[in-house]
């Protein structure tokens, strides 16, 4: 019975998790090789190298956290405050997309192809931000400053380790996107 070849979206998917448990530095062919129980001379049937690896899953990541949110988010519809809703919660409140993402970020720090690959996606984000804001309200300052607020948020309180007094971080956090998306208490 011939071997059954690793198929390149296994590498790709082993990599991007491997990023997001210890950065890129975590991404290294023997440990991916070993996670996936084959050799790594399988490896090199789909990618030349680990830099090929490592651009295979920046393709992934941004495919997955722009593409295929702002296509889910445009079929499954609602008023632009659900969809803002909604693309959040799909990047940033996924248990899978979320450690890859903040991961990228990190990695972004040090490297500039990926910071260029990170402001790329950032400015994706913030279009729909901006284009969904723009709905309900109509001064250009205020939509700027809403779509950073709310994407400071997103981002940002995955940081925060402050207590919130008597209130619980989801309460504070459904507070503030009331406030971002001018909703009633």
């Amino acid at each position: 019975m011939a071997a059954t070849r690793t198929t390149r979206e296994r590498w790709i998917e082993e990599g991007l998790q491997a990023l997001a448990a210890g950065g890129p530095d975590a991404v290294r062919v023997e440990v991916l090789a070993k996670r996936l129980g084959v050799t790594k001379g399988g490896f090199y049937g789909s990618f030349a190298d680990r830099d090929a690896l490592l651009t295979a899953m920046l393709d992934a990541w941004e495919r997955e956290s722009t593409d295929q949110v702002l296509d889910q988010v445009e079929r499954e519809g609602g008023d632009p405050k659900t969809k803002i809703a909604r693309a959040g919660a799909l990047t940033f409140s996924n248990d899978r997309l979320l450690p890859i993402d903040l991961a990228v970020r990190d990695w972004a720090r040090r490297d500039g192809t990926v910071a260029e690959r990170l402001r790329r996606v950032d400015n994706r984000r913030m279009a729909l931000l901006r284009q969904m804001i723009g709905t309900f309200c109509t001064d250009p300052d205020e939509i700027e400053a809403r779509s950073l607020l709310a994407f400071c948020v997103a981002i940002g309180e995955h940081f925060l380790a402050a207590d919130h007094g008597d209130r619980t971080r989801a309460q504070v956090l459904r507070r503030a996107a009331d406030l971002l998306l001018d909703r009633p208490a």
